[in-house]
């Protein structure tokens, strides 16, 4: 895997919008995020694709795609961030110019939700590392939370080093409302607890490469040209592959549909590993309807791969900050979570 140069002062980090675009009431709570990141030393540059959301995105897909072909084939931009995902950002894949992408200075892309659609999709085709975050729009100076306050910490360490990171003590599913109070932070309300629905025999940890992100986009991607999970394993047969994945807006029965099409592809016998962050879907209240843990448990328990579930990632804050392409480790000891990423 490639990882682009570690941030540091001076690094130019340009803003431009995959899916979803920064609505006017949002304008103010955008400007503390770039104060944030001009006080961290960092330069900002700002796309044309960023502000608006008609018809759920920012500009045509035409218009998206070449911004952002602009800014990957740029050598004097640092890292791309949107501010956050959205719907329609797989619409963008088939216009992007992925040897011209390969031919240029790797950059930082960071983020989660749709932006995933893009990031492992940019590892997966290109080499490049890349991050699956907690979104630009979140990575605020008065977080408090440890994982959401460290997010840009990463993305400055160099290759060869490594980093460890702990499940986070409250999770919530309540967003802050920016447009009220535009310094607003996640806060944690409910207790976090990493659980396996597969342990490992006579282990406590799961290894492997990294790739993964939003479970309903990805699902779309896996075994076509954009993200190949067979041939990812196939560049690192010795270190194994988890996929990392998190559930948005599928029902249950979406979710049994979803893991019988990862059956029909060929994705269980191409990782080694499933990681499964906290679902943002919420369950029927009717009794005789299926629920979110009783398909992971009937559909996946019978894997013979180790599988972890509600971990910090996703729609359900705050998020660890997941390489795509590092090795990784997690584990659950005592209850108590943990992953480390060697940057190699």
């Amino acid at each position: 895997m490639i990882y682009p140069e570690p941030l540091k002062k001076g690094s130019r980090i340009a803003i431009t919008a995959f899916s979803s675009g920064i609505a006017d009431r949002q304008e103010k709570r955008f400007i503390e995020i770039q104060r944030t990141l001009t006080e961290r030393g960092y330069e900002v540059v700002i796309g044309d694709c960023l502000k608006g959301n008609h018809k759920h995105v920012s500009a045509s897909k035409e218009k998206r795609a070449n911004e952002l072909m602009s800014f990957l084939t740029d050598d004097s931009i640092d890292a791309i961030a949107p501010p956050w995902g959205g719907e329609l950002a797989i619409e963008i894949l088939p216009l992007l110019n992925f040897k011209k992408i390969e031919n240029s200075k790797p950059k930082w892309i960071f983020g989660f939700s749709d932006v995933s659609t893009v990031t492992s999709v940019i590892s997966s085709v290109v080499g490049w590392v890349t991050v699956h975050s907690s979104n630009l729009m979140d990575i605020i100076d008065t977080n408090t939370d440890p994982l959401m306050a460290s997010t840009l910490n990463y993305l400055e360490q160099k290759v060869g080093t490594s980093f460890s990171q702990r499940a986070s003590d409250k999770h919530t599913r309540s967003w802050p409302d920016i447009s009220v109070d535009p310094l607003a932070a996640v806060v944690g309300d409910k207790t976090t607890e990493w659980k396996w629905l597969n342990k490992p025999e006579g282990s406590e940890l799961v290894t492997g490469r990294l790739i993964g992100g939003c479970w309903d986009t990805l699902i779309h991607l896996f075994e076509t040209p954009f993200l190949s999970l067979s041939k990812l394993k196939s560049k690192y047969p010795d270190d194994g592959l988890i996929l990392y994945l998190e559930n948005v807006e599928m029902s249950p029965c979406d979710v049994v549909r979803a893991i019988h099409s990862m059956e029909f592809r060929g994705v269980f016998e191409a990782i080694d590993g499933l990681v499964l962050g906290r679902s943002f879907a919420i369950d029927s209240n009717d009794d005789s309807a299926l629920t979110y843990l009783e398909v992971l448990q009937e559909h996946l328990g019978n894997k013979s791969i180790p599988i972890m579930y509600d971990v910090d990632i996703g729609h359900v804050p705050p998020n660890l900050t997941l390489m795509n392409g590092s090795f990784a480790q997690f584990t659950i000891v005592n209850k108590q979570g943990e992953v480390t990423q060697w940057l190699k």
